[in-house]
């Protein structure tokens, strides 16, 4: 929810499961709280000792019924481009599955110099620290808390399940309403950081 709109497709995809697990999942509720690991998502609608079996069902069906679906987030092309036009490289971290995520940057054209996927919360931070980010930008508390803990600069856009005060109360830096308001902040980041050294 920071460069894709991933709430169609993954309502999608739950329905879909829905309809073939016979489980009834109100798909609307569950895009609501996107951004944990899927196992959370799925743990509410199946038993726990189900969970392991449904996510790979769930991500067997995902390529043909959530990625199309799924548009790019307003900004996110011409953010990618600001940090590159920086000097700096692209690093997306997702809770998603690597191969999962890099389905929807191929389809939409979305380029990464770097994909990690599987990470959430500390996982994110220790990807932060590994490759020396300077600024990190989520959708979630829990993206904030991780770049508060790897020491970067944390930029909260409200694209995502949570609100600009929820956002700071988890320590962003700065927030947007959408990347389109990036690449000044980045400039503005980086120009800081030249004042600083």
């Amino acid at each position: 929810m920071t460069l894709v709109d991933s709430r169609p497709g993954i309502a999608a995809a739950f329905r879909q499961l829905s309809a073939l697990t016979g489980v009834a999942i109100d798909a609307e509720l569950a895009v609501t709280r996107l951004g944990p690991p899927l196992e959370h998502e799925i743990a509410h609608w199946y038993p726990v000792d189900e969970v392991p079996a449904v996510v790979a069902r769930y991500r067997a069906l995902y390529p043909e019924h959530a990625v199309t679906p799924s548009p790019a987030l307003p900004g996110a092309a011409a953010a990618l481009a600001a940090v590159r036009a920086s000097g700096g490289r692209v690093l997306v971290l997702t809770a998603k599955k690597t191969e999962l995520a890099d389905l929807h940057l191929r389809h939409l054209g979305l380029v990464a110099d770097e994909l990690r996927g599987l990470a959430w919360a500390d996982g994110k931070a220790q990807a932060l620290r590994e490759t020396g980010a300077i600024a990190y930008v989520g959708d979630h508390i829990a993206d904030m808390a991780a770049a508060r803990s790897a020491d970067v600069f944390a930029v909260g856009v409200t694209t995502g399940p949570c609100t600009a005060d929820e956002l700071v109360e988890a320590g962003a830096d700065a927030v947007l309403t959408d990347l389109r308001g990036f690449p000044p902040l980045l400039a503005q980041i980086l120009f800081g950081r030249r004042v600083s050294d």
